[in-house]
């Protein structure tokens, strides 16, 4: 409350200025700035000790010593690193030093010195560095950190030098089990990644993780070379090799399973090998992926990815009972998930006689509401429609000065300003984490993400709004730049305003410069072949490729291709999405098969990106049309179905990029 008071004579000029162009636009050393910016990322350390100098005094000078030091990290004293960290106290630069040196520390086996620094590491997003912490404290005292280590481990994809240590301590102590081991290895095998199940192989039986790379490189020849699989090595390996051809080839590998394998594994490796069959069927869409499930006899060796898909499989096939089964088998986690909530609350209303109405209806009020697409449909069927929610009290002359005076939040909006948007979004994101320094309380995130939409920076506005969990400010969660343009381009086409709004907040969080590592551009991401095709489809004759980023010519292009797309698809939004966030020929095959709810065909797209794309963009558009309409929305009236494309259709335009 004293600081409050302290502050409330500055609010008013605090404001004023809020209303200007920020004084930090104005710097002078910005040039400096973003000249070490890209110092850093050449790796010119020459450069940035040359620049540094410089750079003291400005907004960003935390930016500026940071990439300095952390370019010569593995050569700086302790000292210095000392230094860094109490001269830049409290800021997200500190504590991103401090876990660049916290993980060096683990690499170096430290112990004495990781110690003395983990209590002050405040992110704790770090897989790799939890690993080295729980190691450390094995290590020191004993105690039994098994489950925490193999969660951590199974969940990353690459081979990590700090889980992967944990995971050797504690198999070497017997914390760990062998098939801890080899679960790891099979789960990095079926990702592709070899060294990973190298790594893996390694702690278990080092004198064979050599195998590893013949097994990746021919898996059959491998198994062709074997006649027989007694030990656990043996046995194993014969696993990982069935687990890469199922990768390519599902129906091979069941058939090597049946032929040959099955009866010389252990229940528990025959189970893992046909859910790792049954998902890769799954994932291809194959109406057989359901009897590859049928054929593991408990369920519960299945790790949930593989439960998921054989959920998906039987809401394909109609198979309720099979929905319900392997959704108890997961885990807590997975099965609280709204998805699965959801899928279970229809399970149990589809069992004719045996149907559980209300348990149904339990499972559905605890997740029903406008956040997202699972909760939008539980609402819808408990018979409610979509609409506004209210908005919550206005914020504060002090809330607003409040995030206007916060250090953090500045120097993020500098450095986005500046263009060094990924350091300003990590700034932006840790300063407002709600498990950064006790985090920010609802009300400070809703000022928080007033402020970065007053700046129009409009993906911070979005994701910090997003994360009040006890209101929804909706217009802030769901703007609508640029409205003039997108709903009169929008109408000339024939296009859902709510459509196209949609799927620009989920394509570009409307960044003008947007850019993805594809290279597609601009507020809708067209890519490059695909503006020059739309162009000429449209009659844009003046159209050149540096024009992509031009607000209105985006707009243009891009309603363009989607108003084509939707037409090619007959008017299925969710096809039509999966087309401009995939390509046309994918959604072309997957649609094939029967007549399903979109909903269920959603869920069943093989591609994890896609899949999450199109059910976000359709809730975006149910919520878009509330606001511009302010009228009750349907979800479910949009998803409409999906099936194969009717033969007396309209021809499908094979010239769709």
């Amino acid at each position: 409350m004293q600081f409050t008071n302290i502050l409330t004579p500055l609010v008013a000029a605090l404001l004023t200025l809020g209303n200007a162009t920020p004084l930090w636009a104005q710097n002078s050393g910005d040039n400096v700035l973003q000249e070490m910016n890209q110092a850093f990322r050449k790796a010119d350390r020459a450069r940035l000790s040359a620049l540094l100098p410089q750079a003291r005094g400005h907004a960003l000078e935390p930016w500026a010593a940071y990439w300095e030091l952390k370019a010569r990290l593995e050569e700086a004293s302790p000292q210095e690193v000392q230094d860094f960290l109490a001269r830049y106290a409290g800021t997200y630069q500190e504590d991103r030093l401090r876990n660049d040196w916290l993980l060096l520390l683990g690499k170096r086996r430290d112990w004495a010195g990781f110690a003395a620094e983990y209590p002050n590491f405040r992110m704790n997003d770090d897989r790799e560095l939890r690993c080295y912490a729980l190691a450390a404290q094995h290590l020191e005292t004993g105690a039994d950190v098994a489950d925490e280590v193999r969660r951590n481990w199974h969940a990353q994809r690459e081979a990590d030098d700090g889980c992967t240590f944990a995971a050797e301590r504690l198999r070497a102590s017997g914390r760990l089990r062998a098939l801890d081991v080899w679960r790891k290895a099979r789960l990095a095998m079926e990702a592709n990644k070899p060294r990973a199940a190298r790594a893996a192989v390694e702690i278990e039986a080092p004198e064979s993780a050599a195998l590893v790379a013949d097994v990746n490189a021919s898996p059959a020849k491998y198994l062709a070379g074997r006649i027989i699989a007694i030990s656990r090595l043996r046995k194993e390996m014969v696993v990982l090799a069935l687990l890469k051809i199922a990768s390519s080839d599902p129906a091979q590998a069941a058939e090597l399973l049946d032929g040959k394998w099955s009866v010389q594994l252990t229940d528990e490796e025959r189970n893992w090998t046909w859910g790792a069959i049954g998902r890769q069927a799954a994932m291809r869409l194959q109406d057989n992926a359901l009897d590859y499930f049928g054929r593991v006899t408990r369920e519960r060796d299945l790790p949930d990815d593989m439960l998921a898909w054989q959920a998906r499989a039987a809401l394909r096939q109609g198979q309720w009972s099979a929905v319900r089964s392997a959704i108890d088998a997961m885990g807590d986690e997975a099965r609280s998930d709204s998805t699965w909530v959801y899928w279970k609350a229809r399970a149990l209303l589809a069992r004719g006689g045996q149907a559980d109405p209300a348990e149904a209806r339990r499972l559905l009020q605890g997740i029903a509401g406008v956040r997202g697409f699972y909760e939008k449909l539980a609402l819808e069927e408990l018979g409610q429609r979509i609409t506004v929610p209210e908005r919550p009290s206005p914020l504060t002359t002090e809330e607003r000065a409040m995030a206007f005076a916060n250090p953090g939040l500045n120097r993020a909006l500098q450095a986005i300003a500046l263009g060094i948007r990924s350091e300003g979004v990590r700034e932006w994101n840790y300063t407002t984490n709600l498990h950064t320094r006790g985090g920010m309380s609802d009300r400070e995130l809703l000022a928080a993400a007033d402020l970065a939409c007053q700046r129009e920076v409009w993906d911070r506005c979005i994701n910090t709004s997003e994360r009040t969990r006890s209101f929804i400010d909706i217009e802030q969660r769901f703007p609508m730049p640029f409205r003039e343009q997108v709903v009169r381009r929008a109408r000339e086409i024939n296009l859902d305003p709510a459509y196209v709004y949609g799927l620009i907040r989920q394509e570009s969080r409307f960044i003008m410069d947007a850019r993805s590592g594809v290279g597609a551009s601009g507020l809708m991401q067209v890519m490059p072949a695909t503006a020059r095709w739309t162009a000429r489809k449209i009659g844009l004759t003046s159209f050149s490729p540096e024009q992509i980023t031009d607000r209105d010519t985006n707009i243009a292009i891009g309603t363009g291709y989607l108003k084509l797309v939707l037409d090619d698809f007959g008017g299925s939004l969710p096809l039509a999405a999966a087309a401009y966030n995939a390509g046309p020929g994918r959604p072309r095959v997957w649609r094939n098969g029967p007549i399903i709810e979109a909903a269920i065909w959603a869920e069943n797209v093989p591609f994890t990106e896609t899949r999450d794309y199109v059910k976000k963009v359709l809730s975006n558009t149910t919520l878009y049309a509330a606001l511009l309409t302010g009228q009750p929305q349907s979800l479910k009236a949009r998803l409409g179905t999906v099936g194969p494309r009717e033969t007396a259709a309209v021809t499908e335009n094979r010239d769709l990029p």
